[in-house]
């Protein structure tokens, strides 16, 4: 059995990646990429005072911001130097209430086209558990058009 190839351009490193996080809403939420594997990317997140709601769950809005953050990102490092992935519309439902820990999401392709992409995140708690389910949908543009 082969191993499938990789949508992803050679030579980005998780480093590379969480120092374009400088500057950026994933810094005060505590977004960090943790593995980017041959066909996904995964980040954590933690659940504290920074990403919870009043009534002590995991905010939905901050799953949506680690989903957008993977999505994006992801479809990014799939695109030629040129080019790059904007975010166009996303969904996500929330299955289960996190209070404490850490979430970890993962971004898979669906759909990597020339001018769409569409990636799938799920976001598990910390025992494995499905928190959160996002698509993305993004469009492919020239750079500096975005």
């Amino acid at each position: 059995m082969t191993e499938p190839s990789s949508p992803f351009r050679g030579g980005t490193t998780l480093a590379d990646l969480n120092a374009l996080s400088a500057g950026t809403a994933m810094v005060p939420l505590g977004i960090e990429f943790s593995e980017l594997g041959t066909d996904f990317l995964r980040a954590t997140m933690p659940v504290d005072e920074r990403t919870k709601q009043p009534y002590g769950l995991l905010h939905g809005g901050a799953s949506v911001l680690l989903a957008e953050t993977l999505g994006s990102t992801a479809g990014n490092l799939c695109v030629p130097p040129d080019r790059i992935c904007v975010g166009i519309e996303i969904n996500a439902n929330h299955v289960r209430g996190v209070r404490d820990g850490v979430v970890t999401g993962t971004a898979r392709p669906l759909h990597i086209g020339a001018s769409t992409h569409v990636w799938e995140i799920r976001i598990e708690d910390a025992r494995g558990r499905l928190a959160c389910v996002s698509r993305i949908t993004l469009a492919v543009v020239a750079r500096g058009n975005g």
